[in-house]
Formats: structure tokens, C-alpha cells, sequence
């Protein structure tokens, strides 16, 4: 499973082989331990499965392109500077198929046999609670990327476990507010969510917020399918016997696609608006299939709701220009993670000789702010290691005939996230109705 290079430059030149054939990652055998002289990143990501095309390859190909360019000093200022902490990025990428059980052997493989200095990676939110305390456990470095669930940060406390993303509290709690914003009135919602740590964060954040936001909307139904099952036929009947406005799912990865287009099929998002807070992921793979209005969410102001800026601009251009389509939340939220790590292993060595140590990295990223192509991170939850931003949602529509977004509505991190010591639960249920929004 677990893949080892003797350089970057040789990694990255494999990494762009495996485009056409990424299930060659499985079985290379492993080799050498990590070299001197880089800094050796192992990077976890799904490269097999429903989850691969959708997150796990684009957020592969964000790697790619950001690590190429950080070893050769060519990204936008602040970082165009060479390296980390001036050492080439050497990176040993494993898939994240197969499990929690699974994926904490790999993790202690890759800090244990392969001396890896940090780790990058992990999508699913039930991976991420089962490596957080062992990567504590171990003293290692490591940044979740896209996963989202805040019970990581809101149940536990961590030395060495960053996440530069923002959670699900976000995404939910903005699309109840944006909800609410197209339709004053409301009077129904449903659910369909994947029935494990993910989905029931997400719905009882959207559905709890509604409770305060707007008092007396009904709840028609509440679906939780298990996670990868494929076939929706009877929560889709369900839904449609049940007549809802909106029909809210945090489904990702090939569980959203085969919603939408199981759904597509019999007409569900033509009468009831959905409301897809990773939904982004396949405005461009779906452009056919997605209703015109259905909401969609990035999770964050990434992919087709990142700002204007040069680090922007910079990332999609040459994303496009490598891989042939725009560059979607996944991408953006891999190349925000290892731009997090940069900037704080630059902080860690400035004026000092060698590599810096876990221990100083770690310190420099707590409470950091640093620029990413979908502007500012403030890591300001989790006692300083648990990131915040803006949360941005937007209605499909394809009239103009290629994909995009209107409606787009912009929600500040601050009315979308609890306050730093307050769970979100608590903060939704205590304090969500008085928080402002402007």
C-alpha cells in the first residue's frame, strides 16, 4: 500500500503517471527509510473507490503542483521560497481505501518505519477521530486537510494534530442561514445523510440551527443511509411521499453522485430544492445531471467560491492548465494544508540551522494565520489548531450552458463558528439566535 521515492522530483513524476492508472499505488512495495536532507511528508488521500474521482485524485493532483512548485521556488509571494523550511518536500502518498483500522496501521506505518516528519491527509471524518489520538500517542505531526466533523477538537485537546479547514458546523449552520435567505417562510425540510459521525454531526447542526433560527419548520423525514450503500431507492421514496421544501444532504464523494443522479432520474430535485453541502465537488462532473437551484456548498471559500487573489489566480490557472478541469474544494484544501505547514516551518527555522523539530513546527502553527488561495486562515478553535473561515453557498445553474453559481451569498466566519471553548452544539442551541450575521 504504501508507496516510498528516493525524491520529489521522481515522486512527483510518478504521481503523474498514476493520473491514467492510480490503483498502481496499491501493492508497490515499500522501500527505503526516510532521507536526510528533505523533508519527508506522507500524504493520505483516497486513491481507490467511490471517493477517489471526486476528492481523493483532485486533492492527489493540488499535491502534485503545489509541492513541484514549492521545491522549485515558483509560487506567488509569501511563498516563493524554496522548500520547507528551505529542505525539498520528499512525499510517500498512501491510499485512504479500506477503513479506520486500517488506515491507523498505515499512519504508524508511515511515522514508525518510514521516519516521516509530518503527515497530510485524511477525508473521512471517521478516519480522522481514529488517527487523532494515536498520532498524539506517537508525537506526530499531523495536519487533517478536508475532514470535518468538530468532535476532533471539541472532545479532545492535541499537541500535535492541526486542521486547516474549517468543520462541519460551518457548512451547516451557513446553510440554514442560506436557507432561510431564499425562503423566509419556511415551512419543511428533509434530510438524507450517511449514518456515521459525518452525516449525524452534519444534519443535527443544519436541523438544530433551523430549530433557533425559524421557529415551526417541520421536519417531513429523516433518512441515514449507511455510508458507500450504493442505492437510494427507498429513502429517494421516501423523500418524495414526504413533500419537503428543501432536502438537506452532506453525502460526498460517489454517495452524493449516485444521489444526484438516482435522484435526477425520478424527478426528486425538480420538486423539493437540494441542498448539497459538498455538492461543489460535482458541479463540473455532473454539469448534466445536477437541478437547476439546487444549492451548493464548497465547504469554504474554495473551488468555484475562492476570492480574487495572486495565490488564487496562480493555483487555478496551472491547475487547469495540468489537468484539464477547474480545481475543486478537495484541491483547494490540499494545497491550503500544505501552504499551513510551509508557513510554519519557515517560522520555525528562521535564524536557526537545520530542520526544525516537531515540537517547533507545532508550536509555530498554533494560532497561526496564514494566506491560501482562498484567503486568510486563522487557526482560532481547538486551542489554536483548529481553523475558522468564511462559508460561502450559491444555486447551480447551467443555462448559460457550462456550469456555475448565482445567488452566491457570503456567511463570516464569525456567525458560522461557535467562539473558541464553546462546543457547537452548545453554541447553536445557547447562542446561535443572537449571534450577528452581517
Amino acid at each position: 500500500m504504501v508507496q516510498r521515492t528516493h525524491s520529489g522530483k521522481r515522486l512527483l513524476s510518478r504521481l503523474a503517471s498514476l493520473l491514467l492508472l492510480p490503483v498502481l499505488f496499491i501493492g508497490l512495495p515499500a522501500a527505503a527509510d526516510a532521507e536526510e536532507g528533505s523533508f519527508n511528508l506522507g500524504l493520505v488521500t483516497f486513491l481507490s473507490g467511490g471517493a477517489a474521482g471526486p476528492f481523493g485524485v483532485p486533492a492527489r493532483n493540488a499535491a502534485e503542483l503545489v509541492i513541484e512548485a514549492i521545491n522549485n521556488g515558483t509560487l506567488p509571494a509569501p511563498y516563493n521560497s524554496k522548500g520547507v523550511a528551505g529542505l525539498p518536500i520528499d512525499p510517500t502518498i498512501i491510499d485512504e481505501a479500506g477503513g479506520g483500522t486500517k488506515q491507523v496501521g498505515e499512519f504508524r506505518n508511515l511515522v514508525q518505519r518510514k521516519n516521516v516528519d509530518a503527515v497530510i491527509g485524511y477525508i473521512s471524518s471517521g478516519d480522522c477521530l481514529a488517527i487523532a489520538p494515536v498520532a498524539e500517542e506517537l508525537g506526530a505531526l499531523t495536519i487533517f486537510f478536508d475532514c470535518g466533523t468538530p468532535r476532533v477538537f471539541e472532545e479532545n485537546a492535541y499537541k500535535y494534530v492541526f486542521r486547516t479547514g474549517p468543520t462541519s458546523t460551518m457548512d451547516n449552520v451557513a446553510a440554514a442561514r442560506y436557507v432561510l435567505d431564499l425562503k423566509p417562510d419556511l415551512k419543511s425540510v428533509a434530510g438524507i445523510n450517511q449514518n456515521y459521525a459525518w452525516g449525524q454531526d452534519s444534519w443535527n447542526d443544519f436541523k438544530g440551527a433551523l430549530e433557533v433560527l425559524k421557529l415551526g419548520v417541520e421536519i417531513k423525514t429523516e433518512q441515514f443511509p449507511k455510508i458507500y450503500a450504493g442505492q437510494y431507492g427507498s429513502e429517494i421514496s421516501a423523500l418524495m411521499v414526504s413533500h419537503p421544501q428543501f432536502i438537506h444532504s452532506s453525502f460526498w464523494g460517489g454517495d452524493m453522485e449516485g444521489l444526484v443522479l438516482q435522484g435526477a432520474a425520478r424527478g426528486l430535485f425538480e420538486d423539493h430544492t437540494g441542498v448539497f453541502t459538498c455538492g461543489e465537488t460535482a458541479m463540473y462532473r455532473l454539469s448534466d445531471q445536477i437541478a437547476e437551484g439546487t444549492v451548493l456548498g464548497g465547504r469554504g471559500p474554495f473551488g468555484v467560491f475562492a476570492p480574487s487573489n495572486a495565490l488564487n489566480d496562480w493555483f487555478r490557472t496551472n491547475y487547469i492548465a495540468r489537468f484539464g478541469t477547474p480545481p475543486t474544494y478537495p484541491s483547494y484544501k490540499m494545497a491550503q494544508a500544505l501552504l499551513g505547514l510551509k508557513t510554519a516551518a519557515d517560522k520555525a527555522s528562521a535564524g536557526k540551522p537545520g530542520k526544525p523539530n516537531k515540537d517547533q513546527i507545532a508550536a509555530a502553527l498554533t494560532n497561526l494565520e496564514f494566506e491560501a488561495p482562498s484567503g486568510t486562515v486563522r487557526m482560532a478553535l481547538g486551542n489554536g489548531h483548529q481553523a475558522v473561515q468564511e462559508m460561502v453557498y450559491g444555486q447551480y445553474t447551467k443555462k448559460s450552458g457550462k456550469p456555475e453559481v448565482y445567488n452566491v451569498k457570503r456567511y463570516p466566519a464569525e456567525c458560522v463558528n461557535p467562539p473558541e471553548g464553546v462546543t457547537s452544539a452548545e453554541w447553536i442551541k445557547t447562542s446561535l439566535k443572537a449571534t450577528p450575521c452581517k
